[in-house]
């Protein structure tokens, strides 16, 4: 839930001031989904071709922990010394990486 604050000005107007979490879909769909889908499923170009897997299989979401997954998105991803993913750790917030690890595990069927 976001809280909004009204901001007075100098004019007298209040302007909305967003505080707290960011909306986790939002982070999601402008960071994760064009490799990794909006729904998960990683079917989109660049998720086929970096082989990213389907977080709506339960087999995978039981695959990794929660750390495991906080750490990938923090550190980013390396495969055979490449980077397959860039790390979020410097633009995202602790919160943000906490709930887009949520917001992945909703994506199990």
């Amino acid at each position: 839930m976001k809280t909004i604050v009204m901001l007075a000005t100098s004019v007298g107007i209040a302007v909305p001031l967003n505080v707290g979490a960011a909306d986790t879909r939002t982070i999601w769909v402008q960071n994760c989904a064009s490799c990794h889908a909006k729904d998960g499923s990683g079917s989109t170009m660049m998720g086929r071709k970096l082989g990213v897997k389907d977080y709506r299989d339960p087999t995978f979401q039981g695959a990794f922990s929660d750390a495991e997954a906080e750490r990938a998105i923090r550190e980013g991803v390396k495969t055979n010394g490449k980077e397959t993913m860039k790390p979020f750790g410097t633009k995202l917030s602790d919160s943000d990486i906490k709930g887009l690890v949520k917001y992945i595990r909703s994506f199990k069927k």
